[in-house]
């Protein structure tokens, strides 16, 4: 999502600079309003949740495949109440399985309790319990703290319990709130893996919920008073969530952690945060997933995930507006730093020009995502269909497709499309190419897909809503913008089709090399 000062998104344009020379403006990035609505995001209500306390159940190591054991269709959060009823937060972002994890928690009931859900497939229930706490005495804690250099708000709350999570298989969990009114929430924590040598890394966005996060009424978007200006330059992870608390989750990461799960695929799970840490789950894997929406990234995660591409690690990008945001993670990885428009105020910004937190393809230090992607971020907000241009390709085998066959709706909220003056790695391949209106601007939204020497296939969907369609019209996303349930059985065998194949190894040594048509379509 785009932002200018004053809350105007107007036209933002690209600069790159090649040596000394400045390219021409290529396109606009940004063109509309300044907000996503709930509509565009928000889960739909859900099933009531058993009553009464219950006795802690502990996870043990199953021989049946995780995917195949019983599902709790109870995971759903049924009442919201009022926004102090009852929060929290966990004191980091990701464990290894068998670490501990601090839990703060804010309520005005008497008693609150929490029950670990890990998400995946589960015969179509989408959750297992895992874990049950007992009651625990509630208690409201203070508000939170505001930074005025950064504007960033800390809850920096008293440890309520801790959660353990021995033999809690590796995953990503909802840590549901109950208070004893009948108030939820829910809190986020992913069990990564140490390892995803032979797997399907899939990347959960920490950095990209965070950013977009108003608890205490800032996030990298707005401040208190709604307003552009005075939004946080640097937002911290010690606060709860806003809303459900896991919007970004629930609506742009879910549906593929299912589908994957379903599949049967060996996967490993890790954060944004982890790969900036260090990154060593994807050494030998197989293949990594960039889910719905993951517009922040620091330098670090940037690096780890092209080398692994140029070692033969494939690369999937099922979102749009990907790697736009550069950031920096300080505080243990507790802060995420963005600057943005007012980049010259960043401290790196005179002696550390790769550090400073602008969109990628400013400055200083310029570095458009689309030489990882292959993709541009070009704009918001749209809603268009998403027009097959290549049906033969493998990504589309067995969905019926012909070419210039339309899908309605699926291409929006954001969109990227292939952009030749920029830096994109070659042979690519256009396989969607839609036609899109932005704010009166005419342009394209385009899915692609490309290969490097090292042997990784790397395919980007170019549209934030692939993921949603996972689950458009499901109880979960009944209205999905107007995805229609044929649209839904395309892009699931779409990516049923990505998912299998980039599994297998190297998809460039393995799969029908890409078609180079980016001259034949731009010109």
């Amino acid at each position: 999502m785009n932002d200018t000062p004053g809350g105007d998104l107007g036209r933002r344009r690209f600069l790159y600079a090649a040596g000394a020379a400045a390219a021409a403006a290529i396109g606009t990035a940004g063109c509309g309003a300044s907000g996503r609505t709930a509509s565009e995001t928000g889960p739909s209500p859900a099933s009531p949740s058993p009553g009464g306390p219950s006795p802690a159940v502990a996870a043990r190591p199953s021989p049946t495949p995780e995917r195949l054991l019983p599902g709790d269709t109870d995971w759903r959060i049924r009442r919201y109440g009022p926004d102090d009823a009852v929060e929290g937060y966990c004191d980091r972002a990701s464990v290894l399985p068998g670490e501990p994890v601090g839990l703060c928690v804010s309520t005005t009931a008497d008693r609150f309790r929490v029950t670990a859900y890990r998400m995946g497939w589960y015969g179509g229930a989408l959750a297992r319990r895992v874990w049950r706490s007992a009651w625990i005495s509630g208690r409201r804690q203070r508000p939170g703290d505001l930074v005025a250099t950064t504007r960033t708000v800390h809850a920096d709350w008293r440890r309520s319990l801790t959660v353990p999570t021995d033999g809690w298989p590796e995953g990503v969990y909802l840590l549901r709130l109950d208070a004893d009114r009948g108030h939820q929430r829910y809190v986020p924590l992913v069990v990564r893996s140490a390892s995803g040598a032979g797997k399907t890394v899939l990347v959960h966005a920490t950095g990209t919920w965070q950013a977009y996060n108003r608890w205490g009424g800032h996030s990298l978007y707005f401040g208190g008073d709604g307003r552009y200006e005075s939004r946080s330059l640097a937002v911290s992870f010690d606060r709860p969530y806003d809303r459900t608390g896991m919007e970004k989750f629930l609506v742009h990461e879910r549906a593929v952690v299912a589908l994957a799960e379903r599949l049967g695929l060996p996967l490993a799970y890790t954060t944004s945060g982890d790969l900036d840490a260090g990154g060593g789950v994807l050494k030998d894997a197989a293949a990594v997933f960039f889910l719905g929406h993951d517009e922040y990234w620091t330098p670090g995660m940037r690096a780890r995930a092209t080398d692994a591409r140029d070692a033969g690690v494939n690369l999937a990008f099922l979102g749009a507006n990907t790697c736009y945001r550069r950031i920096r993670l300080e505080r243990g990885g507790r802060l995420v730093v963005c600057y943005k428009t007012d980049v010259a105020r960043d401290p790196m910004y005179g002696g550390r020009p790769a550090l400073a937190t602008a969109d990628y393809r400013s400055g200083p230090a310029a570095d458009p995502e689309s030489s990882l992607t292959g993709v541009f971020y070009d704009g918001y907000p749209v809603d268009a269909p998403y027009v097959v241009t290549r049906p033969g390709h493998w990504i589309f085998a067995g969905t019926g497709v012909r070419r210039g066959e339309q899908f309605p709706h699926l291409v929006g909220v954001e969109y990227d499309r292939v952009v030749p003056a920029v830096p994109t790695p070659r042979p690519l391949e256009i396989i969607s190419h839609s036609p899109v209106t932005c704010a009166g601007r005419a342009s394209f939204a385009d899915s692609a897909y490309y290969t490097v020497p090292g042997g990784a296939g790397v395919f980007a969907s170019g549209t934030m809503r692939w993921a949603e369609a996972l689950m458009a019209r499901t109880r979960d996303l009944p209205r999905a913008h107007g995805i229609d349930v044929r649209t839904r059985r395309f892009v699931t065998k779409a990516t049923v089709n990505l998912l299998r194949a980039f599994a297998e190894g190297p998809a460039g040594r393995l799969q029908p090399p890409p078609r180079d048509n980016v001259r034949a379509t731009y010109g």
